[in-house]
């Protein structure tokens, strides 16, 4: 699939040389840009349901806790 983006000559000047620099396509640079921003906003979602529960019901075990529940001592 082909996607158009816009972009001033600045912009697409640093993202070619910063592809140059990293010896890759342009591309692949946008393509990994992306994609990194997306699982950084997913992770970050997660993060934040997650401490909403802990915080509803803060319940946190150590190291030894766990090693003892999962009989592994």
């Amino acid at each position: 699939m082909a996607l158009s983006l816009r972009l001033s000559e600045d912009e697409t000047r640093v993202i070619k040389d910063y592809a140059q620099m990293q010896n890759k396509s342009v591309s692949e640079v946008m393509r990994q840009a992306i994609m990194e921003k997306i699982e950084t906003e997913v992770d970050l979602k997660i993060y934040n349901k997650e401490m909403a529960e802990y915080k509803k019901t803060p319940v946190s075990y150590s190291h030894e806790d766990v090693k003892k529940i999962l009989e592994l001592d």
